[in-house]
């Protein structure tokens, strides 16, 4: 099938992939423009754009989809399919009505919930047991087209963002080759969601990194399995910024909140609600990521003292 693929994220690379492997010709490839990148704030491709660079497929990467020069470029495609996982940018409905097939997304949800720019984090925040992908037919509308196919994926309690992010990609990929050969078949009847039940995704902003040390445990936890790799939940301890990277709840083990418990060869902080974490890997401002039994051998912390 004559396929247009738009893609920006490592997450879309999988999808990309499956689509050449199952045979359909890749006409084109839409990625975000290159962007500085680190603290050397260095130009760098997308990964969409340097897996599609290797395999020679054409690439555009407009500033927006709604010049008309675009859409005429598009059209020239003559897609049979427009395929989008984590493109990053909105369809206007000049182009969601060029392909036979329709234009695709790959969501990482079970729609209609977590709408929006960052689904598989919220549901690490929010605590869920459960998330998955959702192919949809798209629309004018923020994540609100009629669905095709579902999958379930279980969360693991040591999940992080960047191994959900992982895991989820691939799924994405059989989903969305399941999803190409059900439209062709026609054996996927659309399903329309059902917006009363709709939760949205917005993206991750960098206030939110802040830990308050008077919410509980779990909640705190929840906040930086979310938040990992793509930021970082923070602390402050005398003056200076303290990235927590990988933590676990310990019951039972209670204090003032934000209040050191133990720092020998552990380190033990106290919650809201009676609780603890145990901070395992983390990293003070200017540092390197460290194991907390690393980091205390040259940042000796006080019990009794106060991360803030």
């Amino acid at each position: 099938m004559n396929t247009v693929f738009m893609g920006t994220p490592e997450f879309s690379v999988p999808s990309l992939e499956r689509l050449a492997s199952d045979g359909h010709s890749i006409s084109a490839v839409f990625t975000q423009t290159d962007k500085p990148k680190g603290r050397g704030n260095r130009v760098t491709a997308s990964p969409v754009k340097v897996f599609a660079s290797e395999r020679g497929y054409k690439i555009f990467q407009p500033v927006s989809l709604k010049d008309n020069e675009v859409v005429s470029q598009i059209k020239a495609l003559e897609p049979e399919i427009i395929v989008v996982v984590a493109y990053g940018k909105i369809l206007p409905e000049e182009v969601l009505e060029i392909p036979k097939y329709g234009c695709i997304n790959i969501h990482a949800s079970l729609l209609p919930r977590y709408r929006g720019a960052a689904p598989i984090q919220w549901a690490l925040i929010n605590g869920d047991e459960e998330t998955g992908i959702t192919s949809m037919l798209m629309d004018a509308g923020l994540d609100t087209g009629d669905m095709l196919l579902t999958e379930e994926v279980k969360i693991q309690s040591d999940d992080t963002a960047g191994t959900l992010f992982e895991r989820l990609s691939k799924v994405g990929a059989e989903v969305l080759s399941d999803t190409i050969q059900g439209l062709k078949d026609n054996s996927i009847i659309p399903v329309k969601q059902d917006d009363s039940k709709a939760t949205y995704a917005p993206m991750l902003r960098k206030s939110m990194c802040a830990v308050d040390w008077t919410e509980s445990a779990c909640r705190i936890n929840n906040l930086i399995r979310g938040l990992t790799p793509f930021l970082s939940a923070s602390t402050n301890y005398e003056g200076k910024n303290v990235k927590l990277i990988k933590a676990k709840v310990i019951e039972g083990a209670a204090g003032d909140s934000g209040r050191i418990l133990d720092s020998n060869n552990r380190l033990l902080v106290a919650c809201g609600g009676g609780g603890a974490l145990e901070i395992e890997i983390l990293q003070i401002e200017g540092k390197k990521v460290l194991n907390v039994s690393d980091f205390l051998r040259g940042n000796p912390l006080e019990v009794g003292s106060y991360f803030i």
